[in-house]
């Protein structure tokens, strides 16, 4: 059931980088992206809502604050310089870029979280690396 629930967010996350590149056209990227967090709170909070889960919060414990603040503040980094460079660069060459992060991802999961390295793994890992830097030369 994961790979699904992957692939629709592959499919959401493409979708997200041509709406955007279309919607942020004369529009500050910062503003843009202010926008479309407010949309994702909206919908987040409602979901939440509408599942009843609204009242788990006082469940949530202090290292878990932490780390979800801390992933919050590194969301918004992301998305500020993904519009920045959405509203400057062409979203062809930037989008991919922009997904080298599971490449990163990959390497901090190792390094961090102590995942297993597998030879599959590491061949994904190497050409989505290369894929990445034909795009950039």
């Amino acid at each position: 059931m994961w790979i699904l629930y992957a692939l629709l967010s592959a499919l959401f996350a493409a979708l997200t980088s041509i709406l955007a590149k279309i919607g942020i056209e004369g529009v500050n990227s910062n503003l843009a992206t202010a926008v479309r967090t407010v949309v994702v709170l909206v919908m987040a909070w409602g979901i939440v809502f509408v599942t009843g889960k609204q009242n788990e919060v006082a469940n949530i414990g202090q290292k878990s604050w932490l780390f979800l603040g801390l992933s919050g503040l590194a969301t918004g980094l992301s998305w500020l310089f993904y519009y920045k460079a959405l509203q400057i660069g062409e979203a062809s060459k930037v989008v991919p870029i922009d997904k080298f992060s599971v490449v990163i991802s990959m390497v901090l999961a190792f390094f961090i979280l102590g995942e297993t390295v597998g030879v599959k793994t590491i061949i994904g890992g190497l050409l989505i690396t290369a894929g990445t830097f034909v795009l950039i030369l």
